[in-house]
């Protein structure tokens, strides 16, 4: 039987990206007087991109990242009011009010009541845990865990941790790279909710040989009936 179900967080129990993607609008707008609007874009992800092993995920690296973009992008000439603009997006994404995704609030105290919970999210220690709080969930999760980076050596280690066989884990995220591929790989099961952003970062395609225990779902509500078809294959 399913033994542990694991929760990513950001844009699979509240929103995320949605906030960073209207940051990178009031960025491109603060900074269309020096380029347009694609290449200012394109820098950007490239400079997030190559800082992600010197800052980690999170919105910290994302704030430096904005800063070295636009001392790139206007050679130098970008003004202290203008970093102190960029200051200010990155301290309002910190604060943002934790908007939970739909029927998460009703899902998780149901599953709860059957199966150990784990929210499993990368990023920054202190932003994550500041928002895990604030999200009102964690006395859901009989276990948090906050990792730099979510790859088969990751699920590895907390599959060993919590000793557990793959097929008695299953991971839902809405990344097909960070909560998806490398948990198929495994030989656990993998839920997938899309959400209706993805950070380009976070993009991969699913191979037709990983199919097998790949589950996909409009929304995480679907997920209690499921878990129930998972068990019952289980134990024929």
């Amino acid at each position: 039987m399913i033994r542990m179900i694991a929760f990513d967080a950001d844009d699979t129990l509240w929103h995320n990206e949605s906030i960073f993607a209207l940051t990178h609008e009031r960025y491109t707008d603060l900074l269309t007087p020096y380029h347009p609007q694609e290449w200012i874009e394109s820098r950007l992800f490239a400079t997030e991109t190559g800082n992600l092993k010197r800052y980690g995920y999170g919105v910290k690296g994302f704030m430096l990242s904005m800063i070295e973009t636009a001392i790139e992008l206007t050679e130098g000439r970008i003004t202290g009011r203008e970093i102190g603009s960029i200051l200010e997006f990155g301290r309002e994404m910190l604060v943002a009010p934790i908007q939970l995704l739909s029927h998460v609030e009703e899902t998780l105290p149901a599953l709860a009541q059957r199966y150990p919970l784990l929210m499993l999210t990368k990023g920054d220690l202190f932003d994550q845990e500041t928002k895990v709080a604030r999200s009102g969930l964690a006395d859901h999760f009989r276990h948090i865990e906050i990792v730099s980076e979510k790859d088969k050596t990751t699920y590895e280690k907390v599959m060993m941790q919590y000793n557990l066989r793959p097929d008695e884990f299953v991971m839902v995220g809405n990344s097909m790279k960070s909560d998806i591929l490398p948990v198929l790989e495994l030989g656990a099961y993998a839920a997938h909710i899309p959400y209706h952003l993805t950070w380009a970062h976070e993009k991969a395609t699913l191979p037709e040989t990983l199919r097998s225990r790949y589950l996909q779902l409009e929304h995480v509500g679907l997920l209690p009936e499921l878990l129930k078809r998972l068990d019952a294959e289980h134990q024929e």
